[in-house]
């Protein structure tokens, strides 16, 4: 049978696994804090005896994109949102600290100050943050955690750890969705790192690139097939005519 089914599966595979990247990244459109994730794939040439005149499709490094999304005015005192590259760390379901980007906040009856999705907010110190049950609680610019309960004057509780990724340690989303450094070590307290209290950010996914791309990748799946289908009639063909000759 011809090779070249291989060199279109390997093409179909790129294919589909760029459809469900895409999907994914269209079903978050409106999710807070969302990032992009990109799919990216390089032509290999098959190395063997002979001219390499086959080139198959392999996935190469893929990320996400940094362009942050736009400012959602909410005025609610526990939404906040991260500016430039900064992100709030919280603790994973796993114990360890990650970062996200998804900014609003919550107390629970506990007192704990916790993401929508419960995960609790690290401080500066890398512990989760109490406050007083029944405050009333503002987010300054640099993190601060003012809590105000009746006939008190307000007090700081705490600060919001804030971190500003570098190129020698950049973040990657893992399996939770969640971000976590290429290292796995937790990244520094940026103290120039600052928020938008009253404000959540939106998704950076662009709806209609999204959409244009998953037609793009059906496209090059269906071409990949009519490929696959093109081999087998080749190879049936080929199996009639050496019958014959036989």
């Amino acid at each position: 049978m011809d090779r070249i089914i291989y060199t279109s599966m390997t093409g179909a595979s790129a294919a589909a696994h760029r459809q469900a990247v895409l999907s994914n990244n269209l079903a978050n459109v409106s999710t807070n804090g969302f990032r992009a994730e990109m799919s990216t794939f390089r032509s290999v040439p098959m190395q063997g005896d002979g001219a390499t005149t086959r080139v198959f499709a392999l996935e190469a490094t893929s990320g996400h994109v940094q362009t942050p999304g736009p400012v959602q005015r909410t005025g609610r005192n526990l939404d906040a949102m991260a500016t430039g590259n900064a992100w709030f760390a919280v603790q994973g379901l796993d114990g360890t600290e990650a970062y996200t980007r998804a900014g609003s906040l919550q107390v629970t009856q506990a007192g704990q100050l916790v993401t929508s999705t419960g995960l609790p907010v690290l401080s500066d110190g890398g512990a989760p943050i109490d406050v007083p049950p029944g405050a009333e609680i503002t987010l300054g610019a640099d993190g601060t955690i003012t809590a105000q309960t009746a006939g008190q004057p307000p007090a700081p509780v705490g600060r919001i750890k804030l971190a500003t990724p570098g190129l020698d340690d950049p973040l990657q989303r893992g399996d939770d969705g969640l971000f976590r450094a290429a290292s796995g070590n937790p990244l520094a307290q940026d103290p120039n790192a600052t928020l938008l209290s009253g404000a959540l950010e939106g998704s950076n996914v662009n709806a209609v690139e999204s959409m244009v791309g998953m037609i793009a990748a059906a496209r090059q799946f269906e071409q990949q097939m009519r490929l696959l289908q093109t081999a087998e009639t080749s190879d049936k063909s080929a199996a009639q005519l050496l019958s014959i000759n036989g």
